[in-house]
């Protein structure tokens, strides 16, 4: 029996609200985070992904409070990222409500993290989260970079990944920054080569435009699918998705 696929719907969060840009830049508003997570909930979205996008670049803590009045209101799982720098952080983010937590900037800036965090809570809490470019400049043709994807590293994007499983990364979350925002789909290149290497989930988010999309991401190998601004525009609903998912003989939840 396959193992369903998961529709994920994205919340960047700066400043409390859900915000939404192209690649990364001119954020707008897009609404309230525990309106819409309580919107996707009632879509049949599988999880929410809760991303503080300015956590890192603001060097502070993500916001517990968001968490909480979300997780008091949605009851399917709930992944927080953004902001995250140490094993304490993920513990208090654990007890907000939160059921997995993204990691990305601290743990490029100390590895060690992933397994100080993976050792403590299980590698089902710990989510790699891969803010990717294209690049000539490595061998796979991807950079990881960091601070919502403004600092390019010096790291190959699968060597990366590969790293991080081994060191106790539970899943990772595949984000395109080139394709971010853009709806012309997902990085198909990006995601079979993620899928090629790894022994955990991967979750491909960035450039969702149509239904068509999300059966090409699953095709390519992701084991999950992520976007934003197709469900905050209104443009899709979570069933349009897994319907979309389901003509193609996807098994969804």
């Amino acid at each position: 029996m396959a193992l369903a696929v998961r529709v994920i719907p994205c919340l960047d969060v700066a400043a409390g609200r859900v915000v939404k840009g192209v690649n990364f830049e001119n954020l707008r508003d897009a609404g309230d985070p525990v309106e819409l997570a309580r919107l996707y909930a009632a879509q049949g979205a599988d999880e929410i992904t809760f991303l503080d996008v300015t956590a890192t670049v603001d060097e502070r803590a993500t916001t517990y409070d968001i968490v909480r009045q979300t997780a008091e209101q949605v009851f399917i799982p709930l992944t927080v990222g953004g902001g995250v720098r140490t094993a304490e952080d993920v513990a208090m983010l654990l007890a907000s409500g939160a059921d997995k937590v993204g990691v990305n900037s601290a743990a490029i800036a100390r590895p060690e993290l992933l397994g100080e965090i993976a050792d403590r809570f299980g590698a089902q809490v710990l989510v790699l989260s891969l803010d990717v470019k294209r690049s000539a400049r490595t061998d796979s043709g991807f950079v990881v970079t960091t601070h919502g994807g403004r600092r390019e590293t010096d790291l190959d994007a699968l060597a990366w990944a590969t790293r991080a499983i081994e060191l106790g990364a539970g899943e990772l979350l595949v984000n395109s920054i080139d394709a971010d925002g853009t709806k012309d789909g997902y990085d198909l290149e990006l995601i079979g080569l993620m899928k090629g290497f790894s022994s955990v989930p991967v979750i491909a988010s960035g450039g969702a435009g149509t239904v068509d999309d999300f059966p090409e991401a699953i095709a390519a190998g992701a084991d999950a699918v992520l976007a934003a601004s197709v469900f905050h525009n209104r443009e899709l609903t979570i069933g349009d998705v897994k319907a979309a998912l389901r003509r193609k003989g996807v098994t969804v939840r």
